[in-house]
């Protein structure tokens, strides 16, 4: 990774609230507001899109810690930005400040740690773990 270019690398991500996306449609709740996973998934695509550009090919990064704040609820139709800066690269680790708004108001703020693996041996430790869960 360039990791002397990180700093300060921001992404941005953007979606409107479907009917699908509900906490309703989840089972994560009982009214039809966008659910707190979509919050997540929309700051992970902010960070993604941050440092696509740094990863080395086979590099990738996966969440591993965050802390959410969520001050407002979203219905069906709003459109939403997410963004995220990484603030942070240490030992494999980047953590990122992250924001979503519906124009100008804020909806949620969080810092989200990712941490720097290699595509393969990451996705065949967990293979092999999978295995040796289902053989229990």
């Amino acid at each position: 990774m360039q990791a002397e270019l990180i700093l300060g690398a921001v992404g941005i991500s953007q979606m409107v609230v479907r009917p699908g996306d509900t906490a309703l449609a989840h089972g994560s709740g009982d009214m039809p507001i966008l659910s707190s996973s979509f919050l997540i998934t929309l700051m992970e695509s902010a960070c993604n899109s941050a440092i696509a550009e740094f990863l080395e090919n086979g590099e990738t990064t996966t969440l591993t810690d965050m802390e959410l704040e969520i001050h407002d609820a979203l219905g069906i139709g709003s459109e939403i930005q997410g963004s995220a800066t990484c603030v942070s690269y240490e030992e494999g680790f980047l953590t990122f400040a992250c924001e979503i708004h519906d124009g100008s108001r804020l909806i949620a703020a969080s810092v989200m740690r990712r941490a720097l693996v290699e595509r393969v041996t990451f996705l065949a430790r967990t293979a092999a773990l999978s295995l040796i869960s289902e053989g229990k």
